[in-house]
Formats: C-alpha cells, structure tokens, sequence
C-alpha cells in the first residue's frame, strides 16, 4: 500500500473528515506540511492553505513564507499569510516562545475556519453548511517525541497516549506515518522543501528532545521509537477503561442537590459523602480526577483529602470554586456569589455579597449596645461564636433552639408553626457556627446564642436585600 493509500485509509477509519468537508493546510514549507499538501491535492480534496512567519529567523522565514506561497499557486489554492512579533508577545505574556508560538499558530487558524473570509479556491466561498477543518502535518515521530517529553515532565495517562488524529477542528491524518517514509514520498514525487535551521539546534525542548535524548536512549534500546509507539496506542485504551472506572466512582459519590418544592434550583454545587469516599480506592486517583474539573491541581489533591478529617468549615480553594467540609460532606462550590449556595464567613471579614443579601458583621462591646429586635438583624454572644461561621441554605432535618425556648425544634416544624408559605419556605438561609444554627436569617436567633448579662461582646449581623 502506497502512502496516499494509507493516508486515505487513515482517514476513513479514524472518521477524521468527510472528502466534501473544507480543509485549510497549516504548511511550514518542510517535508511534512509539504507531503500534507501534496497528498491533499492528488486525493482531490477541497483545501487553503495557511502560513505562519513568527519572525524569528529573519530572512529565513521571509524565504519560507515565500516559497509556501509559490506552493499554494502550484495547487492554485488561496494563500493565507500571517506575521507574528512572536518575541514580544512571549515578554508580554510571560510565555516561553515554543508555547507562544503554537497558541497563536491554533487561535489564527480557527480564527480563519469560523470568518466567512476563508476561500478554497480563487472563485469559491465555503458553504457555511458543510464542515471547515484544519489540518495539520504531525507524524509518528512527533507522537514518540510528545511522549517523552510527557513522560519526563509530569504526566498522566492522557499525556502517554501521545498526539491524537483528532481535536476538535484540528485534524492530524499523518500520525500513521513515519519520517523515514514522507522522506522517501518527497524523493518519489520530486517535492521541493525548505528546512528550518533551528531543527538542528537543541534550545527548544523538542529539539533536544529529538536531537539528544532519543537518539542517546536508542544506544541501548534499538527498537525504543518503535516501542514507544506501541506503548502510546495501548495506552489509549489504558485511557479508555480508566476512564470508565473514573465515571463509576463519580456517579456513585458525587451528587447535586435536588431541587426545591416550586423547582427552584440550589445552584451549581456537588456534595461528596466524606465516609463513602474515604473508602474509595485509590483514593489519590479518584480525588485528583474529581477536583480536576473545578480548577484545581494535582499538587492540591493531598489537601483535599486532608479535609476529610478536617473540622467542620475547612475549605481550599482554586481560581474557580471552593471546597468545604460540612460535617460529613464535601461541597463544591463556585465562588461566585450568583452561583453559590454556601457561603464561608471568616472571623476578619465584615461583609459579605451572597445570594441571601448583603451581610454586614460588626463586633460590639456589649455596654455600649442597644438590642435591636428587627427581623433584618442578629444580635449574637461572640463568645459562642466558632469560625468560620457558614451561610447556607436550610435543609430537611436542620433543627435549632428558637430563642425563649429551652428544646430543640426542627426547621419545617418552625415553619409551619410560623405560617410560611412555600415561597418563603424556598428561600431561607441560615448561619452555622460549628455544626450549630445560630440565626434563621430573617425570622429568629438561637437560644444558645443569645445576649445574656455576662455577654461582654456581641457579633451583630444585618442583612439586606441585594438590589
């Protein structure tokens, strides 16, 4: 089988694109973009072609910017060109010039295949109903290299997989091949190429890669490419299957909270059993794959599951959500306040923007102190009070000591003793200090937690509706 075979074959088994989809080419002018476009243009494909100068090589890049041109009027296919001050966006945003580089290469591409500027030949505009895709021309070798250079810098299971044929718009049809044979395709059609002279220098971490690792690396182990390749496509479905594992542990321990009487949601949280995942196992594995989701990182994992043994209103935090511990639960929680429904209070803090309202916290001696007996405002011991304090919705079961009575009284009891209807009942709040309700935000304190002569400091909290 030829290598146009092969690619067509590729191709269809992989499902990578229909023959009528659109195609625009990312082609560098070497021999794998160059054996992508001509492979593309003898299987009568539909197909542009764009270029990128990162204008890092001087003349270098202008001479292959150049000659990619001189490619695409070879094909007689539109010709996209772009020039990046790549260096000083890698300054700017801090980024080394490898992953500069390669994000503007990706987001210039689809900028491409979503504009309506996009055209595959001199007189046709694509039709907006069949698909755009872009192609790129990684190989074999690229995947052995991805996979050591995974390996080495900290990966999981994904990362050994190597480069997949597909994702999203961005497709890889010749993963199938390796260099050896776009060489010899080069050398039987007569193709002209350019070479990147930076290939030869080991700054970039592929290049030292390619250049001095493997090659050090196939001194003592002949078939090592080889054997990395095999490696790579087991574990794809190495991938697979944990991934199967990983959905059965998530649906036996994550649960979102049912929604309200009258369908109201209690917002994007997820509650996670502390006991039944305590005894889940590996226990590292499934913590790590389940707080991934929510921003946070594998080097947090060892402090999730430190709260599992944590006090109640432990929490960490990532740039997204937060986790706490409410007694035996785990929640995640977005951090913003539209999204949350539980709230951590800290003993600094003096005002809150939550869901409930706006709470303002004020300590106050108790000598100085008028009680106010406003439905809007708490008057509370300090010296009863545990931080952090929680703010959180009422759930069936929630019992407190209403204030001038000495026994307990669940919450749905006080309700209907206080004639609430459904709305209201929907929309209370309460706050918990160590697993305790002191305050039914808007109706009643805790007897526990009430201002007494011996009281020498009061927490008092307002709340406010948000406008």
């Amino acid at each position: 089988m030829n290598l146009l075979q092969s690619f067509l074959e590729y191709i269809k088994q992989n499902h990578l694109f229909s023959p009528k989809d659109k195609l625009l080419l990312a082609v560098s002018g070497g021999i794998d973009s160059v054996v992508l476009a001509e492979l593309c243009k003898q299987a009568d494909f539909d197909f542009a072609i764009a270029h990128c100068n990162f204008q890092l090589r001087g003349e270098e890049g202008d001479r292959d910017e150049q000659f990619v041109k001189a490619l695409a009027e070879k094909y007689n296919v539109t010709f996209f060109v772009k020039a990046f001050d790549t260096k000083l966006i890698a300054q700017q945003q801090k980024t080394s010039i490898e992953e500069t580089a390669r994000n503007l290469r990706y987001e210039w591409f689809h900028e491409l295949v979503d504009s309506s500027q996009l055209t595959v030949d001199s007189n046709t505009t694509v039709n907006r109903q069949l698909s755009t895709v872009i192609l790129t021309g990684h190989h074999a070798d690229d995947t052995i290299e991805t996979v050591l250079m995974n390996f080495f810098r900290g990966t999981g299971i994904k990362g050994l997989r190597g480069i997949q044929p597909k994702n999203g718009k961005v497709i890889r049809p010749l993963l199938f091949a390796r260099r050896k044979e776009l060489e010899t395709f080069v050398k039987e059609n007569q193709l002209g190429f350019v070479t990147d002279s930076t290939n030869f220098e080991n700054e970039y971490t592929r290049n030292f890669f390619r250049n001095k690792v493997l090659p050090a690396i196939k001194e003592y182990y002949h078939a090592a490419d080889e054997n990395i390749l095999s490696n790579a496509e087991r574990f794809i479905e190495v991938e697979e299957l944990y991934n199967q594992a990983i959905a059965q542990h998530k649906k036996k321990l994550l649960t979102h909270p049912q929604p309200l009487r009258g369908g109201e949601k209690k917002g994007n949280e997820i509650h996670i059993p502390v006991l039944k995942l305590k005894k889940s196992s590996p226990l590292h594995t499934i913590v790590y794959e389940i707080i991934k989701d929510f921003g946070f990182t594998s080097h947090q994992t060892d402090e999730v599951i430190a709260l599992l043994d944590s006090e109640t209103g432990k929490y960490i935090s990532s740039s997204s959500h937060r986790i706490i511990k409410n007694r035996n639960w785990l929640m995640i929680a977005p951090l913003l306040a539209a999204d949350a429904q539980i709230y951590v209070i800290e003993q600094w803090e003096s005002s809150l923007q939550s869901a409930a309202g706006s709470l303002q916290l004020q300590l106050i001696n108790a000598a100085d102190c008028q009680l106010s007996t406003a439905n809007s405002i708490a008057m509370l011991n300090a010296a009863e009070i545990k931080y952090p304090l929680l703010l959180r919705k009422w759930k069936t079961g929630d019992y407190f000591y209403p204030l001038g009575m000495k026994k307990k009284k669940k919450l749905s009891r006080f309700f209907i003793d206080n004639k609430l209807s459904k709305t209201e009942k929907e929309n209370v709040w309460v706050i918990e200090s160590n697993k305790r309700i002191v305050w039914v935000v808007g109706h009643r304190i805790d007897e526990r937690f009430k201002v007494t002569g011996k009281t020498k400091e009061i927490l008092k909290i307002s709340i406010s509706q948000t406008k």
